[in-house]
């Protein structure tokens, strides 16, 4: 139940009016209503008809009207009279109180001189009387004090609680009588849409495809205007997943391959959003290996190598989701070229550098003695 303050203006002012109509043989509380409406008008101190009416279980203020200037002292009495045995509790500015006879712990008077309830119930209705003293004399008011009894708060129930996503439908039922039901869906006001159906009454309504994020339901009923008294929440457990299956591990990763040497350590983990939690199952070359989310080879041998699948199970769902990897050892790097280059020490290089330097001039020795004996035989042949 919210037990916030009622703003009940003009729902109040209408009650009132009824009441004041009913000016033949007025009671007690009729009396004190018309006694506030003959002080309005003359400009007297009076309580605000508005705020003489308070709901059970709420707070309420009792305000005061033509408060004259100058208060030096606020007083408060149960009844009519204001007698020192009936009196509540008195106030003098600026924060001084003083609890008489009839005090409770329940009320208090704030620095404007009002009395306020922190929570209302129904033996507080009766006539409260406020004396105000001032330095140019004593002014006094009354006021009959109503408080109004809530009904039982409505109920809730749902044909399940325990669903299936985008499977399951659920259907609630506010149980109650009244006809102005408010429907909260994880308290938040909610109204009907394509997924959400509420009946013309608005007491049964209806969630078609459930999802993860349907999790609670309440109903409410306005049994006063801006007072809402809200049934039991009903949970609903709504079955997911698995979804967005990852795995993460410690390995490089190479065309779509894990690497990992021999004698390496291996880290294999697979998570998952899933509700309730998925069970997991890891197969190494299509046999069963390990039930765990979590798999580790502190080193690796030759025979560990090859191809892995995570499984990822939601046996409520009744829905599987799995992932393939595999794990192999690193490519070897490619073989370097056989070296075709030559070494030559310095004293060879001396060497040939000699006998290319002797061949030369032999050739060129050669060279000029052919051209010498050629130019003395063309000679010898012209005499």
């Amino acid at each position: 139940m919210d037990l916030s303050g009622p703003r009940l203006g003009p729902w109040r002012r209408l009650f009132l009016v009824g009441e004041l109509e009913q000016t033949y043989f007025p009671g007690p509380r009729e009396a004190g209503l018309l006694a506030c409406g003959i002080s309005q008008a003359s400009g007297q101190l009076f309580i605000s008809p508005d705020s003489l009416i308070g709901i059970e279980g709420y707070r309420n203020l009792l305000t005061l009207e033509n408060v004259p200037e100058d208060v030096q002292e606020y007083s408060w009495y149960r009844g009519v009279e204001d007698s020192a045995e009936t009196m509540i509790i008195s106030y003098r500015p600026p924060d001084s109180q003083l609890p008489g006879p009839l005090y409770s712990d329940l009320v208090t008077v704030n620095s404007r001189g009002y009395l306020a309830f922190r929570r209302c119930t129904l033996n507080d209705t009766g006539n409260y009387t406020v004396r105000v003293d001032t330095g140019n004399g004593t002014q006094r008011a009354t006021g009959w004090l109503q408080i109004l009894e809530l009904g039982d708060p409505p109920s809730l129930s749902a044909n399940a609680s325990s669903l299936v996503e985008n499977l399951d439908s659920v259907a609630a039922e506010c149980h109650t009588n009244a006809s102005n039901i408010k429907w909260y869906r994880n308290t938040i006001p909610t109204s009907s849409s394509n997924r959400i159906r509420i009946s013309p009454d608005g007491r049964t309504l209806v969630i078609l495809r459930v999802s993860r994020h349907d999790r609670t339901l309440q109903c409410a009923i306005e049994s006063f205007p801006e007072i809402l008294q809200k049934s039991n929440t009903v949970s609903l457990t709504v079955a997911y997943g698995p979804d967005y299956l990852q795995l993460y591990t410690n390995l490089d990763i190479l065309n779509g391959a894990l690497t990992a040497g021999i004698g390496s350590r291996v880290e294999l983990e697979c998570s998952c959003y899933s509700n309730p939690d998925a069970k997991y199952h890891w197969l190494h070359n299509g046999s069963l290996l390990s039930s765990e989310a979590k798999m580790n080879f502190s080193i690796v041998a030759w025979e560990q190598m090859g191809n892995y699948r995570c499984i990822a199970e939601n046996p409520v769902a009744q829905l599987t989701l799995y992932r393939d990897t595999r794990i192999q050892p690193p490519r070897p790097s490619p073989a370097s070229p056989p070296r075709t280059d030559a070494y030559i020490s310095g004293s060879l290089v001396v060497f040939l550098i000699v006998v290319t330097v002797l061949g030369c001039g032999c050739l060129c020795g050669i060279l000029v003695y052919c051209l010498v004996k050629l130019h003395f035989s063309r000679r010898n042949q012209a005499t």
